[in-house]
């Protein structure tokens, strides 16, 4: 079973808390456990429920609580301050059984048991219309992020990418590619294939609301392949993974793969939106509107523009709402936990799903909402032409990088530098979408994406690096004594080393990957303040082997902690 610090103190302070309660005959009651300022303690959890329940003054009730704990292994004592209850960690017991726990387990300290659930985790799908756009840069970083995580923390995860080539916008890029020349589209900016066709779609959609027989002919198709016309289809299929085979070497430079891909068009190859739109227009609740059938959301709670929710067209034509049904119940038959990661623009459409499945009997998946990314310029439309895309902003972030790897590291190489910029520039990108909190908006700055100082991706890199620089230097490891860190400094890293294995299976539970990006800052900025206060080569022997061992201690979880967020963990910068 993998060892988990910090968890222990966690256990062995409930505990305690249960056993102090019981003894003053205060009733049990589960209250969440804060940290306090470091002066006060290390854990804390507040009296205010206990005082309301028991209608008496929180304070005296955290006074009488407090004398109540006896010591543990890991516990030291408890007092009480402000209607609370603090408690103070011994700092020998947790280095010594954190330093035994990551010596234990190695490289592989923080992650979990292997689990059963099986989980499939859907993200980027992005529309094969044209290259990716900055403003759903969010997803594969936070899906791929996300999968990391959940892997390290052992679950057995698919990543999927939804391939969207069926519906009115890819048919509009087939009619664009099969029937306009390249004079009539103008040139691309680039020669990655998703690039040199967005012209075609662009210029297709100009057309089209323009042009009623453009509009005649699109419609057309749409009903010849929903109609059954495989050899359509698959023409539609191959404009569409030729624009994905541009988007997903994007994806691949930032460290972004899937172990598979699901095609919307295969759902009507093999017949399986019929038999969906036959079960949802038997429902009690499917009604009929002009021919078409749709169900009233109203009733379940589901609110929006529109509370109808059409299953097909008037012509009998399917909708993507309805093949999304067919789409999810494919899924469930390949996974036990079912998540999409999903701009906030979709959670509309995501209720309005997940009541349908419901009204089937279906099982109902999770979703990981996020905002997009904005630029101070405004907003951005692949329909009309104006996108910064993510190449744009991989290209900028490199470049950015390299001008500050040549002022650092003039020394070196161009080569050499080169490599480094790629390396940190990819991590900048990554790490300043990842460690804002899915929900909140993000106006993409390039100055604060290539922020070399501070809460960044290079200020992480360093760190380890830094670990590597003094252990290379060291020669090795030495045994060691806990005992002999002794330093405040020292304390304080232990502590956030501890917290690994818990951070990880919290972050996991709650599909909330910024959480580890959090504990990566923490960690980083913890190892440096040690390095500036508690010399580590030129210490007397038996504190040198103690802070040695700190040191590979923070190698080892920056490591995985970076690796769980799709960074690499450079030896040298």
């Amino acid at each position: 079973m993998p060892r988990d610090p910090w968890r222990e103190v966690l256990d062995e302070a409930e505990s305690l808390r249960t056993r102090a309660a019981l003894s003053l005959k205060i009733p049990p009651i589960s209250v969440p456990w804060e940290e306090p300022d470091e002066s006060l303690g290390d854990l804390a959890f507040g009296c205010f429920v206990y005082g309301k329940r028991m209608l008496q003054a929180p304070e005296s009730i955290a006074s009488r609580l407090a004398p109540a704990f006896s010591k543990g292994r890991f516990i030291a004592g408890a007092s009480a301050a402000g209607g609370y209850v603090n408690l103070r960690v011994d700092a020998t017991t947790l280095a010594t059984e954190t330093l035994r726990a990551v010596g234990e387990t190695g490289e592989t300290y923080g992650r979990g048991d292997p689990q059963k659930e099986r989980i499939l985790l859907e993200h980027t799908s992005v529309n094969p219309t044209g290259p990716i756009h900055v403003g759903r840069a969010r997803n594969p970083i936070i899906g791929d992020s996300l999968a990391r995580i959940l892997r390290f923390a052992g679950h057995p995860v698919t990543t999927e990418y939804l391939v969207n080539d069926v519906g009115k916008q890819m048919v509009l890029m087939y009619w664009g590619v099969t029937r306009l020349t390249p004079e009539q589209v103008g040139p691309a900016d680039s020669e990655k294939e998703d690039h040199t066709l967005l012209p075609y779609y662009v210029k297709a959609n100009e057309l089209a609301e323009k042009d009623a027989r453009v509009g005649q002919e699109v419609d057309a198709l749409i009903r010849r392949f929903e109609g059954g016309d495989a050899e359509l289809t698959r023409e539609i299929s191959n404009v569409s993974r030729r624009v994905l085979s541009g988007s997903l070497q994007t994806l691949e430079r930032i460290r972004v793969g899937f172990d598979g891909f699901f095609w919307e068009s295969e759902l009507i190859l093999q017949g399986k939106v019929p038999p969906v739109v036959n079960r949802l227009a038997n429902l009690p609740d499917a009604r009929q509107e002009n021919g078409a059938y749709f169900i009233d959301m109203a009733p379940y709670g589901v609110k929006g523009r529109e509370t109808k929710w059409f299953i097909t067209k008037s012509d009998g034509t399917s909708l993507y709402p309805t093949r999304d049904i067919a789409y999810h119940l494919d899924k469930f038959s390949r996974c036990d936990v079912a998540i999409t990661v999903l701009g906030e623009n979709h959670r509309l459409e995501f209720e309005q799903l997940r009541t349908a499945l419901r009204l089937l009997g279906e099982r109902e998946p999770e979703a990981v909402f996020y905002s997009y990314v904005v630029l101070p310029e405004g907003a951005m439309s692949a329909r009309r032409g104006r996108v910064v895309t993510m190449d744009d902003l991989i290209e900028e972030a490199v470049s950015r990088a390299l001008d500050e790897v040549r002022s650092r590291r003039p020394e070196l190489p161009e080569a050499r530098m080169r490599e480094i910029a790629e390396t940190v520039g990819i991590a900048s990108l990554r790490y300043n979408i990842v460690r804002v909190q899915p929900e909140k908006k993000i106006t993409f700055r390039w100055e604060e994406a290539l922020n070399f100082e501070g809460n960044s991706a290079p200020f992480l890199q360093y760190a380890h690096a830094r670990t590597c620089g003094i252990l290379n230097k060291a020669g090795g490891l030495e045994p060691y004594d806990p005992a002999r860190l002794t330093h405040p400094q020292e304390a304080r890293l232990v502590k956030v080393l501890s917290k690994l294995p818990n951070t990880v299976q919290r972050a996991a539970a709650d599909r909330r990957p910024h959480e580890i990006a959090g504990f990566a800052y923490t960690v980083a900025s913890q190892f440096n303040l040690f390095y500036r206060d508690c010399p580590v080569l030129t210490a007397d022997p038996p504190i040198r082997a103690a802070r040695l061992a700190l040191v590979d201690a923070t190698r080892v979880v920056l490591q995985n902690a970076l690796e769980c967020l799709g960074l690499p963990a450079p030896r040298e910068m």
